[in-house]
């Protein structure tokens, strides 16, 4: 069964930056799917709206093979952080996955609470 809505896939990328591996990336409108494996298929899906940190790390030897890895922070129980590796364009698919969690979150009115720790109040009293 094909998802229609697909906004972006792609494979892990090993050496020389070819996509000679067994990891699938698969990006929708709803969530990311990440599959690993040849024989024992493993298939983790996270609901974008649960995603709420993602960042690019682009180290020398990535950029050479013009690569990037993204990492995300979750509130997904079973999947709280996890990373998109050596990806192509990752740049242009950090910004794509980072607008579809914004949208997604948007559509289902979820919104994370960043708490400022002031370090003179602690319980509310001043130092």
């Amino acid at each position: 069964m094909e998802i229609k809505n697909t906004l972006w896939q792609d494979r892990k990328r090993t050496i020389f930056g070819l996509p000679w591996s067994f990891t699938k990336y698969k990006l929708t409108e709803e969530k990311l799917i990440i599959q690993t494996g040849l024989l024992n298929i493993k298939q983790e899906e996270i609901r974008l709206y649960r995603i709420m940190d993602v960042t690019l790390n682009r180290p020398l030897g990535q950029r050479i093979w013009g690569l990037g890895t993204i990492h995300c922070c979750s509130a997904d129980k079973s999947t709280p952080e996890f990373d998109i590796k050596n990806i192509k364009n990752s740049e242009k698919v950090k910004e794509l996955l980072s607008d579809a969690v914004e949208n997604e979150r948007t559509k289902k009115r979820v919104s994370s609470r960043e708490f400022m720790v002031n370090d003179d109040v602690i319980d509310d009293v001043e130092i």
